[in-house]
């Protein structure tokens, strides 16, 4: 990008929510997510963001704030981020509590992320009507944020009551909480983000749908920040993408024999996507990658979209690389690993000084074409050892 250009993501993370392949061990995949995250952290990784969900079998993690509380004591630098909780599930009080808890239990690395809920299915659990969903997630948000600034709050609404609800531990961040709102293509996140001052996490940001209301989306939350008088920050705005890259787009697509098919066609009955045409695994991964609902291929390819969100969307502070069992535990690994070597370091500036000194050593040469180093090196080794002999 020229110097005109948006600024790029300078922060990054991995998202779990979990989407894993059926017939394992929900204990071992458990382990395997808790792995990953202790991994990421090695590798440089600043956020970890694991999600809720209640039925469909491939989402077992019931509570992001409880897997968190097991992560915070294995990790000691990752923020730790509930992507997302689902409001119209819990009493906001409780998850006030709850979150207040987390933030104690990792000195300050709690991120806690709102959303209305994703699955159908879920709210069915709970009598819930769908349509509701987006301002019970509003009403609820707007009554957490209150508690954990240290408001005192009583409120009705057709769902819940609060009196003189207050909570008796404060968070550890101060003055609180980092909050966002989860996104994807309704104005509800970015209105809600707005109202309150949080941060917005857009889930599925490389979708058809979810990349065109990009454009707009945070123009929406400067709008309602102006009219609540709140400020925000696009720093605090987090893209993620379904990911998964290897050395090569053959290696890549070959990982994703493991468990593609599988999550693919899950994602794909849950979720208002084209009903796909595709037979073939190849031709179900080519759909996948031409719609830009996933992103599969080599560090480059990943570099290339996070080049094409940030000019989408005139700048945001973080990517989140939003992991699936499409390929294996071992592989999985792998393509954090290649995003930590490859794609991080592109966006953090830490490659061009590096390069920039090669070349300025490599390129200082003497008239018989070596470097003016290697001849100051020989020229020290000849005076020590003239002095020697002398």
């Amino acid at each position: 990008m020229n110097a005109q250009s948006p600024q790029g993501p300078t922060r990054f993370g991995v998202f779990q929510a979990p989407f894993h392949v059926m017939g394992i061990s929900p204990t071992v995949h458990f382990e395997r997510d808790l792995q990953l995250i202790q991994r990421a952290e090695e590798l440089g990784f600043q956020e970890a963001w694991i999600g809720e969900h209640h039925s469909g079998g491939h989402e077992p993690i019931a509570s992001p704030e409880v897997f968190l509380a097991a992560a915070s004591q294995r990790t000691r630098s990752i923020k730790l981020g509930a992507g997302v909780i689902s409001l119209p599930y819990h009493n906001p009080f409780m998850v006030a509590e709850r979150m207040v808890l987390l933030d104690h239990l990792s000195h300050g690395r709690a991120i806690m992320g709102f959303g209305p809920g994703q699955l159908a299915s879920d709210a069915h659990l709970l009598g819930i009507d769908t349509t509701k969903q987006r301002d019970m997630m509003l009403e609820a948000a707007d009554v957490i944020v209150r508690l954990c600034r240290g408001e005192t709050v009583t409120v009705e609404t057709e769902w819940f009551r609060l009196q003189d609800a207050r909570l008796q531990v404060r968070p550890y961040s101060l003055p609180t909480i980092e909050t966002v709102v989860a996104s994807v293509a309704s104005p509800a996140g970015p209105r809600t983000a707005g109202q309150l001052g949080l941060g917005m996490l857009n889930l599925a940001a490389s979708s058809p749908g979810a990349f065109e209301a990009l454009r707009n989306h945070w123009s929406i939350v400067e709008k309602e920040a102006a009219k609540s008088g709140a400020q925000v920050s696009r720093e605090n705005w987090r893209l993620a993408s379904i990911m998964h890259i290897a050395e090569t787009e053959d290696q890549a697509r070959k990982d994703c024999e493991y468990g593609f098919e599988e999550i693919w066609g899950y994602l794909g009955q849950i979720s208002p996507m084209p009903k796909s045409t595709a037979t073939t695994l190849n031709d179900k991964i080519d759909e996948a990658i031409e719609s830009g609902s996933v992103c599969i291929g080599t560090p480059d390819t990943a570099i290339e979209l996070i080049y094409k969100l940030t000019e989408q969307t005139g700048g945001f502070g973080c990517f989140i690389m939003n992991l699936a069992d499409f390929a294996s535990p071992e592989a999985k690994l792998r393509s954090i690993e290649l995003f930590a070597e490859r794609v991080i370091p592109e966006f953090r500036g830490q490659l061009d000084p590096m390069r920039a000194s090669n070349r300025w050593v490599l390129g200082a040469k003497t008239e018989d074409d070596e470097t003016i180093w290697k001849a100051q090196t020989s020229r020290a080794i000849e005076a020590a050892t003239a002095s020697y002999q002398g």
